[in-house]
């Protein structure tokens, strides 16, 4: 479909599917909305009350003083804080500029998705055969269908086998056919830098895919080296999920112990050709996740394996194509439900979920498991909850794209609107926790913001892209009071501003109106960025945090 075509079918009321639905309301009406919310924002803040005019004022100043660090000089900063409590603005810089977001897009993503497919929405994969299997056999092939679970790991596959099993199925005459149409044929999108493909952050999107491990990053095998046990010898090399389709080159040498690592290993594009390389040092071992090329074979060759060891022939060979309508569900299995799957989604900011999301509102919706019909349904919803897209130009779910953009003002505008939809405690809850040290509390903030009035306190997402820093989100001041915030950096020179980020959320937690609460004003230390490899990367996708 044209994009024309979907842009005029997103404003269609959507077809019925086996997903619930909601009206959309009126867009005229929701324009209008818009309109006064800029006009409401363009207006400034509302004068503060006696006695409170101290406590703003300070708090401007010194965020205004945090801004003006030197790591920022050349850099675009869009900075929006409000009062979810009284609605007043207690600062702005720049908070209409459109701005790359980074993994920001994410909080669009998540919500729209929320919206459209439901906290109660599952993902399936089924195997149907052609024909009815009461003796035993399956007459024809075995079809392997899938759309888009993102928690379908090696176990979850073994119990789908399994299932097959216990149903009987001790043969199959003809091939096992993996089916993958829920979603279209393009694995990457165009917008996303070719250089990033190896890497997990960048992994090809597919209706069929493998989890690696239990954070449920798909579409790629975890790699594993251990050196020799003596200089010189080789290396070995192993990946899981292991599958027929994939080869490993073992190479690479034993380094003296102590010495620098040159080790590495490489998927020569186009194939699942994995090359080992560099010297190990004795005693150091090797771990990274890598992608593979067509996550749906990959999928389909290790349901071979494991129907195998369940014990079911399987004659013909391992293919592709769509099952027919007429097919019978020999086994089926569901993913959690989403509101759950958000907790490794935006804690971990995980690049995957967010476009099998954003294809599934897509086939969900108009009937197109496409990047541009999720996006035109994501940018429906994001109306329909009252949240203005003038600003807003996506080219993926997950802000990889550089060609996405958002403002701070959009982005507090969407904080604020989705408190009123009923999966919002979900919602917030899958947002990172500051200074919390379980990965599935913490997330991207586990190691930031420990022990200041932030910690435990600040919700909010990350963003990280090279000259991309982003953290926007929920804060409670010095006195209870709510307060939304974005903070959207690029452009700048050196390591990622997270300190100055962080500097910006801590003040926001001391805040009051009355300005009397001692407040310890940032430290160079407090700004500085925490120290990190890889610091222009999520420090999930670095392996950091």
């Amino acid at each position: 479909m044209p994009d024309r075509d979907i842009a005029a079918a997103a404003a269609r009321p959507p077809a019925p599917s086996r997903t619930r639905r909601r009206t959309l309301r009126n867009v005229s009406a929701l324009a209008a909305s818009a309109v006064a919310t800029a006009a409401a924002l363009a207006a400034g803040p509302a004068p503060a009350a006696a006695g409170t005019a101290a406590g703003v004022a300070d708090l401007r100043s010194d965020i205004a003083a945090l801004l003006a660090d030197p790591q920022l000089d050349g850099a675009s900063s869009g900075v929006l804080v409000r009062s979810l409590t009284r609605g007043d603005v207690l600062y702005s810089s720049d908070a209409r500029t459109e701005l790359v977001p980074a993994s920001n897009a994410k909080l669009l993503t998540s919500a729209a998705a929320m919206e459209v497919l439901g906290p109660d929405y599952r993902f399936t994969t089924t195997l149907a055969a052609g024909e009815d299997p009461g003796d035993g056999v399956v007459d024809g092939d075995l079809y392997l269908i899938g759309t888009g679970d993102p928690t379908l790991t090696a176990d979850a596959v073994g119990d789908l086998a399994a299932e097959v099993a216990a149903a009987g199925v001790t043969e199959v005459t003809g091939d096992l056919v993996a089916d993958d149409t829920w979603f279209d044929a393009q694995r990457l999108s165009p917008a996303w830098d070719p250089a990033d493909r190896p890497y997990y952050y960048s992994a090809q999107i597919s209706a069929l895919t493998l989890a690696a491990n239990t954070d449920y990053d798909t579409g790629v095998v975890e790699v594993d080296s251990v050196p020799g046990t003596a200089a010189g010898a080789g290396v070995k090399t192993s990946l899981s999920p292991m599958t027929g389709n994939l080869d490993v080159a073992q190479g690479g040498s034993t380094g003296a112990p102590g010495s620098t690592s040159t080790f590495g290993v490489d998927r020569r594009m186009g194939t699942n050709e994995f090359t080992a390389y560099g010297s190990l040092p004795a005693a150091q071992t090797y771990s990274a996740l890598r992608t593979v090329h067509e996550p749906t074979d990959h999928a389909a060759h290790l349901f071979a394996d494991r129907l195998e060891r369940a014990g079911v022939d399987v004659a013909g060979e391992v293919g592709r194509g769509a099952a027919p309508a007429s097919a019978e569900t020999v086994a089926e299995r569901f993913s959690m439900r989403l509101d759950e799957l958000l907790t490794p989604f935006m804690k971990l900011s995980n690049n995957g979920h967010a476009e099998i999301l954003m294809k599934a509102m897509g086939r969900e919706t108009l009937g197109h498991g496409s990047w541009p019909a999720g996006i035109a349904v994501a940018k429906t919803a994001l109306l329909r909850m009252g949240v203005g897209i003038a600003n807003v130009e996506l080219d993926d779910g997950s802000g990889l794209a550089r060609s996405d953009r958002l403002t701070a003002a959009t982005t507090v505008r969407l904080l604020e609107r989705v408190r009123e939809r009923p999966w919002f405690d979900a919602w917030r809850d899958a947002l990172p926790l500051a200074g919390a040290s379980d990965r599935m509390v913490g997330g991207t903030l586990a190691q930031r913001m420990g022990g200041t009035p932030a910690a435990g306190n600040v919700r909010a997402k990350t963003g990280t892209l090279t000259g991309v820093s982003a953290l926007s989100g929920y804060v409670r001041g010095a006195n209870g009071e709510r307060l939304v915030f974005a903070i959207i950096n690029n452009g700048y020179r050196g390591a990622a501003p997270r300190g100055l980020q962080d500097a910006i959320a801590v003040r926001l937690a001391q805040f009051t109106r009355e300005g009397t609460a001692p407040v310890a004003r940032a430290t160079a230390a407090q700004r500085a960025a925490p120290s990190q490899p890889q610091a222009d990367l999520e420090c999930t996708w670095a392996g950091t945090c």
